[in-house]
């Protein structure tokens, strides 16, 4: 069963910085497109970035160029480097994976873990 487990979160101040990790078990990324998603209290859950299987990113405007994704195929994990942390970015951070390997389409997201809480905050 194909199946995400995040962890890296924690409180930050702004300007900070913290890298997750998500480590996927039940399968091999290599062929997959992996997204970061994160939902805040009271709000929906929103994407933050993609990686495909060939290494494309892209980025919520929200976070670009502060937000990192990579992935290691080789130890089937992907990060999530994040700097210059604001207090928006506080929430609920999830990975999943879409089979298609060329996006991170929100009808063929799989694999959701729990998530790792990042709280920014002074």
């Amino acid at each position: 069963q194909l199946q995400f487990v995040e962890s890296g979160g924690g409180l930050v101040q702004p300007g900070g910085s913290l890298r997750l990790s998500c480590i996927a078990s039940g399968f091999t990324l290599d062929y997959y497109a992996i997204g970061w998603f994160r939902q805040a209290p009271g709000m929906e859950r929103e994407g933050v970035s993609c990686i495909t299987a060939s290494g494309f990113t892209y980025y919520d405007d929200s976070v670009k160029g502060r937000f990192t994704i990579s992935r290691d195929n080789s130890k089937n994990m992907v990060y999530l480097q994040m700097d210059n942390l604001k207090s928006e970015d506080t929430a609920v951070y999830s990975c999943a994976a879409d089979g298609s390997g060329a996006a991170c389409h929100r009808q063929n997201l799989e694999g959701w873990g729990q998530g790792t809480l990042v709280t920014v905050s002074s």
